[in-house]
């Protein structure tokens, strides 16, 4: 068993190298000290797009190979009863109900804040920020790995600072195969 460790630490090493329960504070130090954006999964425990989401998309070799270079992965339990501080305010999730873990609870603050679409919640969510705290946009749903593809070239590569999305698009040429 001993002699077959260094394989099955390679092997669990697979996918994106999610942060779990890091004060923003820390994730902005890093991104910044790292130069990274910061790429956000927020997701519930009882949804299963967002289990979809981690088991295909998010440990496709491709996908994770560029978020782990290019971005600062975060995962955000948006039904989380443990209080936050993002840029400096207290957020908390006041409806969250501790008999309820697992499946449907309240909506937490900061899932409100950064993860809504035109005042919708919907998972999961990935939240692309800066290295500021910014968000530079919540994108719902779930997506395959040639999906998500241009929207992390989009942010991770700055192409955001200097043109919008649909003028990117024309000129993007996927790399990781058919879309």
């Amino acid at each position: 068993l001993l002699l077959l460790s260094p394989f099955l630490l390679k092997a669990q090493d697979k996918g994106i190298h999610f942060e779990h329960g890091i004060s923003w504070a820390d994730v902005r130090a890093k991104a910044k000290k790292e130069n990274k954006y910061i790429f956000m999964d927020c997701f519930t425990t009882w949804c299963g797009p967002c289990k979809m989401l981690d088991a295909k998309t998010f440990h496709d070799p491709r996908l994770a190979e560029y978020v782990n270079k290019n971005f600062y992965p975060v995962k955000f339990n948006a039904e989380s009863g443990s209080p936050v501080t993002f840029k400096g305010q207290k957020l908390e999730n006041p409806e969250f109900n501790p008999g309820q873990v697992g499946g449907r609870n309240g909506t937490h603050q900061l899932t409100h804040m950064i993860a809504n679409v035109q005042g919708r919640i919907a998972y999961p969510t990935v939240v692309y920020l800066d290295s500021e705290l910014n968000v530079l946009a919540p994108v719902q749903g779930y997506m395959t790995p040639d999906q998500m593809e241009p929207i992390l070239h989009y942010f991770g590569g700055g192409h955001y600072k200097g043109k919008d999305y649909q003028s990117f698009m024309g000129e993007f040429k996927p790399k990781w195969g058919g879309q």
